[in-house]
């Protein structure tokens, strides 16, 4: 239906501005695995410290203004205006928010950038698994340049149709040598990229048409920290 297009699928809990989470968790027992909707809720989401905060602060506050149709001074709630952020990092944390309503497709552009950028392996997590034709061609280039490509999906379905559309791309995907894994204890909700130990992105943005293009999404992309590690594993 239409009327899902252009709605906020944005994931974000900010706390004073230095406590941010974003990722594949909305709130609803299935996502705690309080009620098994799915089987078994595979899920991954980031917490994030410091003042990459205030972008994701930010990102919450202008929906809020345009649900409100108002604008306010958010400057007076950044935490950092009288005292130095004492959160350091060990790397690059960049959020980062989509939009249907301009011609930047900055969650399809951060997806590109990571596959095209691959050179020993490529991870995937997604739960939907429908790419236009300049993903499917960047994932094929990718494994037939012989970057070790692996994707996970699930093997519960919570949209049938959706699955049956997904499943229809492994064999091309397949026979270019790509990996695909089922996750079969049950819903793998969590949309994940990453690649050599060096980049990674958590965040909302599914691998299909209304995600990329039709909804507002989030994520954060993360360049040599230890946490690109921890989701390697």
């Amino acid at each position: 239906s239409s009327l899902q297009n252009n709605r906020d699928h944005r994931k974000i809990t900010s706390i004073d501005g230095r406590v941010a989470y974003t990722g594949g968790c909305n709130m609803a027992d299935e996502y705690i695995n309080k009620k098994r909707k799915h089987g078994h809720w595979k899920d991954c989401a980031l917490k994030i410290e410091g003042e990459a905060v205030w972008s994701l602060t930010l990102i919450f506050l202008q929906m809020w203004a345009a649900c409100k149709q108002q604008t306010e001074d958010y400057m007076q709630l950044f935490p950092y205006e009288n005292s130095p952020c004492t959160v350091h990092t060990d790397g690059y944390v960049q959020p980062y928010a989509d939009s249907p309503l301009d011609k930047n497709d900055v969650g399809k552009n951060v997806y590109l950038g990571i596959i095209q950028n691959a050179k020993k392996y490529l991870y995937i997590n997604t739960p939907y698994l429908i790419p236009d034709e300049t993903i499917l061609s960047a994932l094929l280039l990718c494994a037939k340049s012989g970057v070790d490509v692996k994707i996970i999906t699930p093997a519960v379905w919570d949209k049938k149709f959706v699955h049956i559309t997904t499943r229809s791309y492994y064999h091309e995907l397949i026979e270019a040598g790509i990996e695909i894994y089922v996750y079969s204890d049950g819903f793998n909700h969590s949309k994940t990229f990453l690649s050599d130990d060096a980049v990674a992105t958590v965040g909302t943005t599914n691998l299909d048409y209304r995600s990329l293009y039709l909804h507002f999404e989030c994520g954060v992309r993360l360049v040599g920290t230890s946490s690109v590690l921890s989701l390697r594993e």
